[in-house]
Formats: structure tokens, sequence, C-alpha cells
């Protein structure tokens, strides 16, 4: 490829007696722009088949297998995150990504031949390009490292003003009208190729790619657990340096009632207003007021093929910037740290539960530990001896 706020404690107060389900959907909206892209979950990821084949417009017969899937998922999940993409954007992505790499995380060794170290689905050899969208480091886009991550490259695609580039290279989103470019047209904006019109002929795979993968939002009634693909990543929920252990999982005194009962998970104290973090890929299945929680936050996963379900408490009402039904990525901002419910000062109650939501809990942070979780030493790992920040 060629060159291409914070702590309005009176009114979180005051929201908790407004009806917090109603206004949640109303702040999600307002924090949370990209909902408004497209309806919650219309781009959300089913199970992955292990291959599919298709016809590009020009006749051929094209079958790709459950790692180019993954990867197009993975295309997928940002879009659906991204403000303003929506799935046009997401096909003309998935076009771009069939036609460069036909879906192909590739290294460079030639080029770099550090690129080879990363995971890869084989090597390319044009010019000093990487990856699914074939980006090149020496145009700007990123380093190695960078471009070696799929993730990486699907949000460098898409730009805008979350993107890691922006302004420049542009991305989809940096393309005044690219809404009504032809698909094939705005690929090519975004990719300058040499061949500008490769593009169009994948349009079909694309668009099968994305039905084949994408499911219907779940209805409020149930209808089955969501499904999501492997996480790629395990994070803390706390960005590092902004926390000290308060209580850990097990029995203890509890801080507000004074009796003897079971903790299910672990607390963290952090200031008022701390980004938390999603601790993995996946759906959120619940957001809102659960009484003792506070402002509750449950994701489900799937980690090492196991059904996995993390709770996020406390927040304020204000302090819950995701939506039942949206997919999230691995460090993603989905809330901030607060001290609404069973709480005796900021902080973040963590849980997880190997089987799903309402499974139960084990030791999150020996959980985040044996998971290899990235920022784990990044706080203070001491159990202070304060009972601030402690809480349900």
């Amino acid at each position: 490829m060629a060159v291409v706020f914070k702590k309005l404690a009176a009114l979180a107060v005051a929201l908790l007696f407004l009806g917090p389900s109603v206004v949640l959907v109303g702040v999600a909206a307002v924090v949370n722009p990209a909902m408004t892209a497209c309806a919650p979950g219309s781009l959300l990821v089913g199970p992955i088949p292990d291959s599919l084949t298709a016809t590009t417009r020009n006749g051929e017969t094209v079958t790709l297998d459950r790692t180019q899937l993954t990867h197009a998922a993975t295309i997928i999940t940002t879009g659906g995150q991204t403000a303003g993409v929506g799935r046009p954007g997401v096909v003309i992505a998935l076009m771009a990504a069939l036609t460069e790499s036909r879906l192909r995380m590739l290294a460079n060794k030639g080029a770099y031949p550090e690129s080879g170290d990363y995971p890869n689905d084989g090597n390319g050899s044009d010019h000093d390009s990487l990856g699914l969208f074939q980006m090149r480091p020496a145009s700007g886009w990123g380093s190695v490292t960078e471009l070696m991550d799929p993730t990486y490259q699907a949000r460098a695609f898409f730009g805008g003003p979350t993107g890691p580039n922006y302004p420049s290279p542009r991305g989809l989103l940096d393309i005044p009208g690219w809404q009504q470019l032809d698909p094939g047209e705005a690929a090519q904006v975004v990719e300058v190729s040499a061949y500008p019109d490769r593009y169009q002929n994948y349009q079909p795979v694309a668009e099968a790619v994305l039905t084949a993968l994408t499911r219907p939002a779940p209805s409020g009634g149930g209808g089955g657990d969501p499904v999501v693909p492997e996480t790629t990543r395990i994070v803390f929920p706390l960005p590092e340096g902004t926390w000290v252990r308060t209580s850990p999982f097990g029995w203890r005194t509890h801080p507000i009632t004074g009796e003897r009962s079971f903790h299910t998970g672990s607390d963290f104290a952090a200031a008022d207003g701390t980004p938390i973090l999603a601790a993995a890929d996946g759906v959120v299945v619940l957001a809102e007021f659960s009484g003792g929680y506070g402002g509750l936050i449950v994701i489900e996963h799937t980690v090492q093929g196991q059904r996995v379900a993390s709770y996020y408490a406390h927040m304020w009402q204000h302090g819950i910037h995701v939506t039942e039904g949206q997919m999230v990525t691995a460090g993603q901002h989905i809330g901030d740290v607060g001290s609404s419910g069973m709480s005796t000062g900021p902080h973040l109650h963590f849980e997880i539960r190997p089987g799903g939501r309402g499974a139960e809990a084990v030791d999150a942070d020996a959980w985040l530990t044996d998971h290899g979780a990235e920022g784990i030493s990044g706080g203070d790992t001491a159990l202070a001896s304060c009972t601030a920040g402690g809480g349900l």
C-alpha cells in the first residue's frame, strides 16, 4: 500500500432518584456517540464459522478459513465501536483488507526482519507494507509493533478523531463525503493503490462476510447468550499507577454492616473519576444501577474457549459509558470510578465469574495474574491498611 466532567456528585445523587435505567440511555448516547452510528448490536459478531466461500464480482470463488474470518471479526468489532462507521464503512474496510492481504496478517521479513517475530499468517514483500491493510511504516501509518496488531490496523483504516494517526495519513472517516463514493473508490482513497480498480471486485465477498459474521442485537427479553470471539488481550481494569488494593476476595468483616460476609470481588481504591477499562474483548450484558453494586457494568468474554463474565461496580450514574449489547475491546474506557451503592469511598469492585453472568465468582486478582494481565503490576500492589475505598 502506498502513501497515504467529571465529579458531578450532586447530579449523580439526583439521578439515582430519577429512574436510572431511563437516564442511562440518554447519558450513554451523549458520552458514546458511536451508539448513534448504528443500533447497538447491529455489528455484534456471532459464532465464527470454520470457513466461508463467496464469489467476487468477476466470478472468482474465494474460500476464507477461520483465521481470516477472525481478522474480519476484528475489523467488524472495531468498526462497530467507531463513531460514524456503521455497516457501510465496515464493508469498505473488508473490501480493502480482502484486496490487500486476503484478510491475512502479513509480516515483511525483507523490509523488517523483526516483523516475523509477531503473530502472522505469512510473509509479504510489497515494499515495506505490513498486515491486513498493507500499511507502510515509512508512510507514517505506525511502527512495526503497531502495524502487526490487527486491531491497530483496523483503527488506523477507519481513522477519524479517535484514530491513531489523525489527521494524517487519512483514514476513511477523514475523507469528506466518503459515504457518497462508490465503496471501491472510498477504499482506494485510503489505500492510494497503483491499481485503483481492484477493490470493487471484492464487494460481494465483503458483504457475504459481514452477513455471515454478524447477527441482530439480542432482544430485551433474552433469547440466548451473546457470542463473542476469543479475546486477544487481558488487561488490568484500571490504568497503571492509579490504584491501591483495599479489600481482597474472600471472607471479611463488611466495612458497612460490620457483619462477617464473603466478598465476591477485589476492591481497588482510586480517585473519583479514574477511567475503568474493559479487562478483555467482549459484549456488555448489563449497564445500570443494581442495588448494592451501585453503577454496574457486566461484560461477557471468551477466554481460552471459556465463557467468562467481568463485573465493574460502584460507578456514579454519569460514570457509565457503555450500553447493553455494545461490543468492547480490552483496555477500552467503559466507565469511571465512583462510590455509589454500598461503598465507603471511591473504588472499583471487580469480579470475575467463569461460566458467565450469575456463575460463581473466583478471586479476580489471582485470575488476572494467572492470565498475564497487562498492567497488573502498575499500581500499589500492597494491601492498604485503611478501609476507605471498600464496599460490597
